[in-house]
């Protein structure tokens, strides 16, 4: 194969001649160039087709991430490959650099396809087409974060070296460095490890609905950044919180939730007294009965209290859905319910009332009355108190 090269070479030189052989070369470099970028394109494009099809998570990520890095890496080999053929016939001082621009091009599609390829597996970790489980959205993350860090670092080093720089020379500059950077930035570090210290204790995840009385803070968790959380408040506001609060306070996590509680007192008047125990326990009866009601956890209904204006009795239960849309729901049907049961045995709900009470009239005014004689010789002062 090689010597059909240097006869095929040699015979294009008696032809053109030396001078223009150069050029023919480049020509057919970039023109094979050309070709491969297609036919890397379109193999991968059917590739990414046929990987679709399938349940795992790791091919899809794959053809799906090497797409765009394998068709300039072609490009990249091929035109370096010209341009080098290109600075042997020529003295340009960009030509001659070229060899050290193909390999600062190879490390980066390198990089940049890694970058990709852990974004998208991350993606696919979470995205239940994949998982039956899916992972954490949180954990992924984090965990897609740190790769990515890594693999960044990893690069920069290794052009680093690559350019005889000495690397120990600045770890070691870094490390004293650092002392004076921490101070400079405390603050920035506290974000940082509060951030860590979020991933690692997970006290919330992105979705989660969070609050905290210490803080002003409620809302929905939609990203967990290294510096800061942002969070959607249930007015559509974004609530940018520095992670470092949340090592401070407090903080509750309804989404957390096992089941939703129903506590709510209920009054009937003094004049139906007599009904409030067998009310109480057809109440206790339905709740049991109620599909939407949890009986494992506490149920109580009971009279509990003599109010001014009601007798008053309570329920005490627990939901099994957590769910604050279908709570409402079934807490709106406990209450009918419950409404129901008091007009099935003649009851009403008490309301506040206030009842007058005459004492007897003196003996005067009823005579008076009897008679229709005149009574205004009968001040006020004469009225019983």
């Amino acid at each position: 194969m090689r010597d059909s090269y240097e006869q095929l070479r040699q015979w294009l030189a008696a032809m053109l001649g030396h001078d223009q052989l150069w050029m023919i070369e480049c020509f057919v470099l970039v023109f094979l160039t050309l070709l491969a970028a297609v036919f890397v394109s379109r193999g991968l494009k059917g590739l990414e087709q046929k990987a679709k099809k399938t349940q795992t998570l790791w091919d899809d990520a794959l053809f799906s991430a090497l797409g765009r890095p394998l068709k300039w890496l072609v490009w990249v080999i091929g035109l370096s490959a010209a341009a080098q053929i290109a600075a042997v016939r020529s003295e340009s001082i960009i030509l001659s650099s070229i060899e050290h621009l193909r390999y600062v091009g190879i490390v980066v599609l390198v990089s940049w396809f890694l970058l990709r390829f852990i974004r998208r597996v991350e993606k696919n970790f979470r995205d239940p087409k994949f998982c039956h489980k899916p992972v954490d959205e949180t954990t992924a993350v984090a965990v897609g974060k740190l790769l990515r860090v890594s693999v960044f670092i990893t690069s920069v080093l290794i052009l680093l070296q690559y350019f005889d720089v000495e690397i120990r020379g600045i770890l070691a500059f870094g490390g004293i460095g650092g002392i004076a950077v921490g101070f400079a930035a405390k603050d920035l570090l506290a974000n940082f490890f509060g951030g860590l210290m979020i991933y690692m204790d997970r006290p919330f995840a992105v979705g989660d609905w969070i609050r905290s009385h210490d803080k002003e803070i409620e809302g929905t968790v939609e990203d967990i950044g290294w510096r800061l959380t942002r969070i959607r408040t249930f007015d559509k506001r974004p609530l940018y919180v520095p992670n470092s609060t949340f090592t401070q306070i407090a903080v509750e996590n309804p989404s957390r939730m096992s089941n939703r509680r129903i506590y709510e007192t209920i009054g009937v008047r003094y004049d139906d007294g007599q009904k409030v125990h067998l009310i109480v326990d057809d109440v206790k009866t339905m709740l049991r009965e109620h599909k939407a009601i949890d009986e494992n956890l506490t149920l109580i209904v009971n009279f509990n209290k003599f109010a001014s204006s009601s007798l008053d009795f309570f329920i005490y239960c627990f939901t099994h859905t957590t769910n604050w849309v279908e709570f409402h729901e079934i807490k709106q049907d406990v209450l009918l319910k419950v409404l129901a049961i008091v007009e099935q045995h003649g009851a009403e709900c008490a309301f506040p009332t206030s009842t007058l009470h005459l004492a007897s009239a003196p003996a005067e005014l009823v005579s008076a009355e009897r008679t229709g004689g005149p009574a205004e010789n009968i001040g006020v002062g004469d009225l019983p108190a």
